[in-house]
């Protein structure tokens, strides 16, 4: 049996959630675990949904629950009798919940997890996606809860996934209507008394510089709506934090409302047994008094609420700072003189930097000690005012990881705030800062890491996913960790298909790459001076395992030097914020989500970032690929980053790049669905001269990048892309406005196979001729066309297309792909030999006059062939035949 639940006293969001979950399981039950909301229960006896079929808990048999479907809740104390399923390893729980986390969570196989405005939304968007179809009555009551939960869209927990929902909810006939009429009821005799109460009792208290209003209600019998009357009393009185406290018969009923940052309405609820949102709560209290209540709640604030330390208090003055012009090697002598490990760049007074120990460190190593500051300072950071909070700052040293936040006061910098300073002030008062501060950001602490274990079984085939948890149990077999990491999980996480998997052993990457091969009747292939293998399976799928590993850089440019490492260090080493996600594979923690770096900060900002300053100095491909990423994921690229690259450009770093290594990006960037916006991002970064001096991109070349598109898409329709190196066809585009010496230079810079210089090279001066051929005559037969493209690679007659101005042209090019590309006469040099004729050198003469003639529509069948060749060849006086055979 499938039961599906929500929480005690369901509002409209909850049995909306409930009825939405039904589409997902059609089989299951709906049943309440205990009361309702007084206004969900009038909406039963009045509205004309009572067809809605919802079970009584009274009516179930628990020992035959095999799934518990939770919606709009995940808090076991919330669920009633359900709470016994919980730690019943035989029942299979899924979650769907946009709640904060709280420490009475469960766990389920299924967890659907996201702060949204409401818990429909994220079910909506499942319906959706599975194309599941909604009744007028079924989208009603869906929006009536999603308008509920977000106030009409005016509560700040409301996202833009919230407005999606209600416009697929219209689309699928909800009645708006009859959302506004259970919403705007009037409210009666006994609920205009109450909010009477609360308005004369309203208090407002300031903790800790923070106006708190407190107001509270006492009768005897239960009043419905109490969480519409503490909104009203909100905006009445234009309250920022509100705490509503009513005792009705034997509860007291705390509804909390914030529109501040700085008190979270949702942990005090959580205090008393309740939950919510930061900026919308609630709680049912039985055994204490409202007084009781009202006291816990004043020591709780006085605890909690705690932004009166600002950054004023907390920052260390007069500031070292250093301009930009100072070189590396004058920095690391001052951070010596003063002891200090980080330090603002300022310039004419303004700042404009930060520099740490660790990038001067790594600039000296490189031998860059004369270059400038600004080369290599960090430009993109946070900075705060002297009157910040300590929340705030703690989203930028801790959340954001900024090792040193300076505090401006307009223009000037007045003071700079360490990690250390907030470390002391934690450790010498810790009284004063609120408990989620002392919840660690990484992955080592976290009381709730992301489990992606749902979307692995998703996304990816069960084949992949077996093998997945074949290379966990290989692992602990061995005593290792395996991880799984990289692009794969990067694409998974965005959801994406990519089966190029990557693993990193924490342990002998070798040994366990033959013990996962053993398991699997597979071959390695290894390589021990990297402490790498690959694994090959019997179909030919492949897995690269890695021994965790540390990289170094003898000099720019270099290609790195190995060293064994933890799994952090090994992620340290990649390119790209982005591309450092890894995921867990031993059992007991497949498939948790380890992030470093903030590779999920950066998804959400849609950046690229490197990890550290000398990134591009240490490798200068990793230009191109972060333009790559950029265009393929629609992200951009974070603006120290591209500070970094204008830098590693004016150094001239890419000159030092080989050949192969710049044709292996090239490739790879020119292979994209749509290279054309990472092309323009090149000339934006003035990459194109460590190609040629000469290569230049104006809007011709733009032109042509672009009808190169177009002609491919034509391509791909046609002849479903066969045999066509697309990434060619762009490089003949880069390298179009190069000379025949420009081009030969071109190849030998880009160090190309001779035998591909040798196709480019002949290629370009045969399209000339042909481009020029077809410029003077634009009467020509078919197999005079014919016989102009013969002989060129799908690629050449492509890029002819793309750059010819000419519609003749274009169209004899299309002609010849889609009509005489393929033609052949149907004869044979054993039919000619049937027919008499001696072999030799006239048998490719006849054959090409056959194709003549079936290209030219001559000839359209075998018995037309035979005939031809009997009257041109065969038949007549032996000196005509002579002087056909000499045609």
């Amino acid at each position: 049996m499938e039961i599906i639940t929500t929480h005690i006293n369901a509002d409209f969001d909850a049995m909306a959630s409930m009825i939405a979950a039904k589409k997902l399981y059609p089989t299951a039950a709906m049943v309440f675990p205990g009361s309702q909301e007084h206004n969900l229960r009038e909406f039963f006896v009045e509205s004309t949904f009572y067809f809605f079929d919802f079970a009584r808990v009274k009516d179930l048999d628990f020992s035959q629950i095999h799934r518990l479907i939770l919606v709009d809740t995940r808090q076991a104390g919330r669920i009633g009798k359900f709470k016994s399923l919980v730690t019943d390893p035989k029942v299979d729980i899924h979650i769907y919940d946009h709640h904060p986390d709280s420490e009475d969570d469960v766990s389920g196989s299924v967890e659907v997890i996201r702060p949204v405005g409401a818990t429909v939304t994220l079910l909506t968007e499942i319906i959706k996606k599975r194309g599941i179809a909604l009744t007028p009555d079924e989208a009603t009551i869906i929006a009536l809860g999603l308008y509920e939960d977000t106030g009409s869209f005016t509560f700040t927990s409301t996202t833009p996934a919230d407005y999606d929902a209600a416009s697929f909810l219209l689309e699928q006939g909800a009645n708006l209507n009859t959302v506004s009429d259970m919403l705007t009821r009037e409210l009666t005799a006994e609920q205009i008394s109450l909010l009477h109460d609360l308005i004369h009792s309203a208090t407002t208290h300031t903790i800790n510089t923070i106006p708190i209003c407190i107001a509270r209600a006492s009768v005897d019998k239960y009043v419905g709506d109490f969480a519409l009357l503490a909104h009203k009393l909100m905006d009445m009185e234009n309250l920022n934090v509100l705490f509503a406290l009513a005792r009705m018969e034997d509860r007291i009923y705390v509804v909390a409302r914030s529109r501040l940052p700085d008190v979270n309405v949702g942990e005090f609820a959580a205090a008393f047994g309740g939950g919510g949102h930061p900026s919308a709560a609630s709680a049912t209290i039985k055994d204490l008094t409202l007084i009781q209540v009202e006291e816990e709640l004043f020591r709780l604030l006085q605890s909690w609420v705690n932004p009166g330390r600002q950054a004023s208090q907390l920052m260390s003055s007069p500031v070292i700072s250093v301009p930009p012009e100072l070189s590396l090697q004058e920095a690391a002598d001052l951070f010596t003189r003063y002891n200090i490990n980080a330090t603002p760049v300022v310039d004419e007074g303004c700042l404009v930097g930060i520099l740490s120990r660790q990038m001067i460190d790594k600039g000296i190593y490189h031998g860059l000690e004369s270059v400038a500051v600004r080369d290599f300072m960090s430009t993109e950071f946070s900075r705060v005012s002297p009157d910040a909070s300590l929340i705030e700052i703690q989203e930028h040293i801790v959340d954001r990881q900024q090792r040193l936040l300076p505090v401006v006061q307009g223009e000037k910098v007045v003071g700079v705030i360490t990690r250390k300073d907030l470390l002391n002030m934690l450790l010498n008062d810790p009284s004063r800062i609120p408990t989620y501060l002392y919840e660690p950001v990484h992955e080592s602490g976290n009381k709730r890491r992301k489990n992606v274990a749902n979307i692995m079984t998703e996304q990816l085939p069960r084949r992949i996913n077996e093998v997945l948890q074949e290379a966990g149990q290989v692992a602990e077999r061995l005593g290792y960790k395996a991880y799984a990491v990289g692009g794969f999980i990067r694409d998974l996480v965005l959801r994406r298909p990519n089966l190029d998997i990557d693993l990193v052993v924490e342990g002998d990457g070798i040994e366990f790459a033959k013990s996962l091969a053993k398991d699997n009747s597979a071959r390695v292939r290894s390589y021990k001076k990297f402490g790498t293998a690959v694994v090959i399976f019997p179909d030919g799928f492949k897995i690269d395992v890695a021994t965790a590993r540390l990289e170094y850089y003898e000099y720019p440019a270099a290609l790195p030097t190995v060293e064994l490492s933890s799994l952090k260090l090994d992620l340290y080493r990649r390119d790209f914020t982005i591309n450092t996600l890894a995921v867990e594979l031993n059992p007991g923690r497949l498939g948790q989500l380890i992030d470093y770096f903030g590779a999920q900060r950066d998804f959400k900002d849609k950046a690229i970032r490197v990890l550290h300053n000398y990134s591009f100095v240490e490798d200068p491909t990793r230009v191109f690929r972060a333009i790559r990423f950029e265009q393929r994921f629609g992200f951009r690229l974070g603006r120290h980053t591209s500070n970094l690259i204008v830098n590693a450009v004016k150094m001239d770093l890419l000159v030092q790049l080989s050949g192969r290594r710049l044709t292996n990006e090239l490739k790879l960037l020119l292979s994209e669905d749509d290279p054309a916006p990472a092309v323009r991002r090149m000339n934006e970064y003035k990459l194109f001269p460590f190609l040629h001096p000469d290569i230049t991109y104006g809007p011709q070349t733009e032109r042509l990048v672009e009808e190169i598109r177009s002609v491919l898409a034509w391509y791909d329709l046609s002849f479903l892309g066969n045999g066509c190196r697309r990434w060619l066809v762009y490089l003949l585009a880069v390298a179009d406005p190069l000379g025949a010496l420009g081009l030969e230079e071109f190849c030998h810079r880009l160090e190309l196979p001779p035998r591909l210089t040798s196709w480019l090279l002949e290629g370009r001066a045969r399209s000339i001729s042909v481009g020029h051929t077809f410029y003077r005559n634009d009467d020509l037969k078919p197999s005079e066309v014919y016989h102009l493209l013969e002989g060129f690679d799908p690629e050449w007659l492509l890029f002819m297309m793309a750059k010819t101005r000419q519609e003749g042209t274009r169209r004899a090019i299309s002609i010849y792909f889609q009509n005489l590309k393929e033609v052949r006469p149907i004869l044979r040099g054993r039919d000619l030999q049937q027919m008499g004729i001696e072999p030799g050198p006239v048998y490719r003469q006849i054959l090409n006059r056959l194709l003549d003639g079936r290209l030219n529509g001559e000839m359209t069948s075998r018995e037309e062939e035979v005939e031809f060749v009997r009257q041109h060849f065969i038949e007549g006086p032996g000196e005509i035949h002579q002087r056909e055979v000499g045609n």
